[in-house]
């Protein structure tokens, strides 16, 4: 049986760090390491990438694609979650239900810029939802339920043909 006092750690679990340039005796001495000469033998280095003056890999390589510069961080929520908290009481079909509705019955754990309807799952209840996007089956079910839905998404300008 070990005692308290005589636990300790597995030989060899905790390695010594090298001290380095510590004389020729210590076998990492002089130099330390690093060899003889050059921008990689001095300290503040960082050379990862770079390839003597000619154009790198990273910048020779065709670019992809587009990334929008400030995203919609919208919340997507599916039709059944909502069903699940009418039923256990969390959310009232017959109040509208809207983002903080919904962050206030714990369907969702935060706004950010908005919620979006997403038609996975089945709503029984007729439902008045204001949410900032909906997809079309989403849409169709709390249409088919008996509910309306409302997007609060400003519609897509279309840039005019010169």
């Amino acid at each position: 049986m070990t005692k308290l006092n005589e636990i300790r750690d597995n030989k060899g679990a905790r390695a010594a760090r090298t001290r380095v340039g510590r004389g020729p005796g210590s076998g990492k001495g002089k130099t330390a390491g690093r060899g003889v000469k050059g921008q990689k033998s001095r300290t503040g280095v960082a050379l990862a990438g770079f390839e003597g003056g000619q154009m790198p890999l990273h910048m020779r390589m065709p670019k992809r694609g587009f990334r929008r510069p400030f995203p919609e961080r919208l919340v997507e929520v599916n039709l059944w979650r909502i069903s699940d908290a009418i039923d256990a009481g969390k959310l009232d079909a017959k109040k509208p239900v809207d983002a903080d509705a919904l962050k206030a019955a714990g369907v969702i754990r935060r706004v950010r810029d908005g919620v979006r309807l997403l038609g996975a799952g089945e709503l029984k209840a007729k439902l008045t939802l204001t949410v900032h996007s909906a997809t079309a089956s989403a849409k169709a079910a709390v249409e088919k339920a008996g509910g309306a839905v409302t997007e609060t998404r400003k519609p897509r300008e279309v840039a005019a043909e010169a």
